[in-house]
């Protein structure tokens, strides 16, 4: 059953707790948590200003908080709010989950069935989704989940897919693919929905007819058994983060105290921009409370509380509002090394100085060990690492090669810290499932990427090595260069050519960029593409299967000449081998081959298929997948195959391109669209072909 929030659930929980620490006892100091005459708890939890359960007693609509009377629960429609933080600026509480379930199976309290046209959903304009408490899942044996948001005002979507033969087949406390999938949440996800979907309608899965869950989860708080296949909870706990208003600033950026309208920090406060929008109240030093209280942050005695550095003999503390600080008893002064001293105790001074310059000395000398120490662990270290990646046996492949500029070069931690300025974040050019990428300037001045890829397993260290080897030897101008790699760290470093003008998704779908990209240009990149996943299928040796071929993944150079990039998922095929490889289904939705999918049997055919996909986006200029479009229009392959059978091929064609002069050439590419397109991969032709048919239709359209 689909649900929606028009506010978003919020409640704080803050207990503001001061220890004072007496010689003989200690006293507990609480801080005002609720305004005046405000109900400042509700079942056992506080309700702290800004937030509040009746009229007058918070902010403004979007922090009020109901206390059901049945049962003294603090709520917020139907749902329990759990916990707030005021310190963390976050909220805890329990989310529906998303539910499909085959016909004729209903488990207890179904939340949304397969009829259901929605799932569940937030919406706020204030709060996000917690990127580093949450996580979202799927469940299920033959589900393919969904969410939905809004990124920087953007619509944002990612999901994830899991299938088993049997409940046999998952795994307790697994969550890779069998049973259970999971998948990170990217910063920033606001006014999210979620959804879950059968693959093949629970076809294969009707023995023991498992449901299909989608939910977004606080992590470490669920652990995946063979039981959540059936029985899954109906909520699950999820953590917001939160802030005041929704203006943009700096994160840090205090300008919110002189720029915000009705500005909600209370006496000795400052404030702080969020990096999710908005801002939050800080107490200042020496201070301590609620900052969203008009005096709510009270002073903190530090002498009382011993939080103090007036520890020496004969010294004494006294208290000020937002400080304190130290004086000498009665027949003391302070000395130059700041303690507090007799005026006859000159000598004692003297030795005292003796004694902490030999100190001294002898920290110096024991730094300087540790250094010593310290570096040569460091060093040992770098080896392990170097070791533990196959560093020696790509030593002993490159010793028996003749030196030449495609051998591959092997490159020391120090010199790719120094190329990213120790890898600093504006220096980020991208971020995958399969490592992030860095831009980074070699000693020679040469311009290079450098990406930080999986972990490689212990196990393939080899295959891994010949993998690195025949890939820097791939010599050609659409395919994006490997440089060398960096063994001396935990995770290997690849380093490729660097290609500046970003990818063929960002050309062709971003308005930002370009207004119109012509027919002529989008023939040449598709030739071009072709090209070099033929060279990877018939020229290489071994043979490469791409695996991951999406618009994304095509890279465009300062002439807009396109280059294959991002290898993270390739397989090398065997010179001795003839049948298709079964390997774990790896790819990206809306491209991913649908043989390949259902038997997990790859082929150079499924880099086909996805081709073809990239193929129908130059031809219509519209995204792979989008969940803006019409439920019939989600998915751009299906839906230009129906289009064609329909015969309605320049409805969706890009308007730009769609006219009687490039007209008897865009029907051809539709036609070989379609035959990449073909499920079974046997009746699709090959990239060979697919590049030759192109050329043929570029060479036509010179001799028109």
């Amino acid at each position: 059953m689909g649900f929606r929030f028009h506010k978003m659930l919020l409640q704080v929980t803050w207990v503001g707790v001061l220890l004072s620490v007496t010689t003989s006892a200690s006293a507990v100091l609480s801080y005002p948590s609720a305004l005046p005459n405000c109900q400042n708890s509700c079942g056992g939890v506080e309700i702290p200003y800004p937030f509040g359960i009746n009229q007058g007693c918070y902010l403004d609509e979007s922090f009020s908080i109901t206390c059901d009377n049945l049962t003294s629960q603090p709520m917020y429609g139907d749902v329990i709010v759990k916990n707030i933080s005021i310190e963390d600026h976050n909220i805890e509480i329990s989310a529906y989950t998303a539910r499909d379930c085959p016909h004729g199976h209903q488990p207890n309290a179904p939340m949304n069935n397969s009829d259901s046209p929605n799932g569940p959903t937030l919406w706020s304009l204030y709060f996000t989704i917690s990127d580093t408490q949450n996580v979202f899942m799927a469940v299920g044996c033959d589900t393919y989940a969904y969410l939905n948001g809004f990124k920087n005002s953007e619509s944002f979507s990612l999901g994830c897919m899991s299938v088993c033969v049997s409940a046999s087949n998952a795994v307790n406390g697994s969550c890779s693919g069998i049973g259970c999938c999971q998948t990170e949440i990217p910063k920033g996800m606001k006014n999210i929905s979620l959804k879950a979907h059968s693959f093949n309608n629970y076809f294969e899965v009707q023995s023991f007819k498992p449901c299909s869950y989608a939910f977004i989860v606080q992590k470490d708080k669920f652990n995946f058994s063979v039981d959540s296949l059936r029985n899954l909870p109906k909520k699950m706990p999820m953590v917001l983060d939160w802030a005041v208003g929704n203006d943009t600033w700096a994160v840090g950026n205090e300008t919110c105290a002189v720029n915000t309208k009705n500005y909600s920090c209370g006496g000795n406060s400052t404030c702080k921009g969020s990096e999710n929008g908005g801002y939050f109240c800080l107490c200042i030093n020496g201070y301590r409370g609620n900052p969203y209280l008009k005096d709510g942050c009270q002073d903190i005695d530090e002498c009382k509380e011993g939080n103090n550095n007036c520890t020496g003999k004969n010294t004494d503390c006294v208290n000020e509002p937002g400080r304190y600080y130290c004086v000498c008893s009665m027949g003391y002064h302070f000395d130059d090394r700041g303690a507090c001293v007799h005026p006859s105790s000159n000598l004692a001074i003297k030795f005292t100085i003796g004694i902490g310059i030999c100190i001294i000395a002898m920290l110096v000398c024991s730094s300087w060990l540790y250094l010593i120490i310290n570096q040569r662990k460091l060093t040992k270290l770098k080896q392990r690492f170097f070791q533990q990646n196959g560093g020696l046996i790509l030593q002993q492949q490159l010793s028996g090669q003749d030196n030449s500029s495609n051998m591959v070069k092997i490159f020391t931690t120090k010199e790719l810290e120094k190329a990213t300025n120790n890898y600093h974040e504006n220096l980020i050019i991208g971020q995958g499932g399969f490592g992030t990428v860095y831009k980074g300037f070699l000693e020679d001045d040469k311009i290079v990427a450098i990406k930080k890829s999986k972990r490689v397993d212990e196990s393939q260290i080899e295959q891994f090595i010949n993998e690195v080897v025949v890939l820097s030897q791939i010599n050609h101008t659409n395919v994006v260069k490997l440089l060398g790699c960096c063994l001396e760290t935990q995770v290997p470093l690849l380093v490729y050519e660097f290609v500046p003008n970003g990818t063929l998704f960002e050309y062709i779908h971003h308005a930002s960029k370009v207004s119109f990209v012509p027919w002529e240009t989008r023939l040449r990149i598709a030739i071009e593409s072709a090209e070099a996943l033929s060279y990877l299928h018939s020229a290489a040796s071994p043979s490469i299967i791409h695996r991951d071929v999406k618009s994304s993944n095509i890279l465009l150079d300062d002439k807009h000449t396109a280059k294959v990039s991002d290898f993270g998922a390739s397989k090398l095929v065997p010179l001795d081998q003839t049948q298709a490889i079964a390997t774990m289904v790896q790819g990206t939705f809306g491209y991913l081959d649908p043989e390949y999918l259902l038997t997990s049997q790859l082929t150079e055919k499924s880099d086909v298929h996805s081709f073809g996909v990239v193929l129908v986006e130059l031809l219509t200029g519209k995204k792979a997948i989008s969940f803006d479009r019409p439920e019939e229009e989600r998915n751009l392959a299906l839906y230009f195959l129906s289009s064609l059978e329909e015969n309605r091929l320049f409805e969706v064609l890009e308007k730009n391109i769609a006219n009687e002069e490039n007209a008897e050439q865009l029907k051809e590419v539709s036609t070989l669209a379609t035959r990449c397109l073909r499920l079974k991969g046997e009746d699709r032709p090959n990239m060979k072909e697919v590049a030759m048919e192109l050329q043929g239709l570029r060479k036509m359209e010179k001799h028109s």
